[in-house]
């Protein structure tokens, strides 16, 4: 499930505060990335806390009706929920896979971690680090 809600984004002292109006949550970052990064995740948090909780979301409001003060930026964040829940869930998936003869008895006898080393392969090839 897709969600987007307007957001109020005010400067701080040394940073970026963010209001998210229709949740009545904060968060900061110390640039307009990560304060929009930040308010996503906050967003995300808080939407998956009311669904387990069996509680609906609110509908977003109209950003043209969002008060703000003169400095503020308002804009929208977005977010998936779904794909929130998939990149925080941790449970482990068993997959089979195939591989020459040759490798696999090298890799054993080399005592290569096979779970490990296709997790390492996998990151790197999707550009994922820890």
């Amino acid at each position: 499930m897709k969600v987007v809600y307007p957001v109020v984004i005010s400067q701080g002292k040394d940073f970026l505060i963010s209001y998210v109006p229709d949740l009545e949550i904060n968060t900061q970052g110390k640039d307009l990335i990560e304060v929009i990064e930040m308010t996503r995740d906050a967003i995300s948090i808080w939407c998956v806390c009311q669904e387990d909780e069996g509680e609906s979301l609110p509908i977003s409001s109209d950003i043209c009706e969002i008060i703000r003060d003169d400095g503020d930026i308002v804009t929208l964040v977005d977010t998936d929920i779904a794909e929130y829940r998939r990149e925080l869930e941790n449970r482990t998936v068993r997959k089979n896979l195939t591989l020459p003869s040759w490798l696999n008895e090298k890799a054993e006898k080399a005592g290569i971690n096979f779970s490990q080393t296709l997790q390492r392969a996998l990151k790197e090839e999707l550009s994922i680090t820890d």
